[in-house]
């Protein structure tokens, strides 16, 4: 098991969320963020004063998978998010040690939402 953490673009959620999707990967956990990376630092006024933007709004996308799924997540991510200009993201993955099903107390890989369990159509509607 891996938990996978993507930082994409705001306006990137849509395409991201349908690529998942047809994946067959319906968990996951949005986040609005801030960071910084390799985008340069925006100066804009605001009422007659100098502001640095330095850090840039952003969503931070998690979600445990099973092993079997690990490159079809990160597949989608990549699908859903390049824009191919400096800020569009990084993927994480990291090992999962333990998950546990609070509804049923299920563990480990049957904790995990199974792919033909439930398919959700891109708007969300089962």
């Amino acid at each position: 098991m891996k938990m996978i953490t993507a930082v994409i673009r705001p306006e990137r959620i849509q395409q991201v969320k349908e690529a998942l999707f047809q994946a067959g990967i319906s968990g996951i956990t949005l986040s609005r963020v801030s960071g910084h990376g390799g985008e340069q630092v925006v100066v804009e006024h605001y009422r007659g004063t100098r502001v640095m933007v330095e850090f840039h709004d952003k969503v931070e996308i998690r979600m445990a998978v099973s092993e079997p799924f690990v490159q079809a997540a990160i597949d989608a991510v990549l699908r859903g998010a390049r824009t191919g200009e400096v800020g569009d993201g990084k993927i994480f993955v990291q090992p999962l040690e333990r998950v546990v099903r609070i509804r049923t107390g299920e563990q480990d890989t049957a904790a995990l939402t199974p792919v033909t369990e439930t398919k959700l159509t891109p708007d969300g509607s089962l």
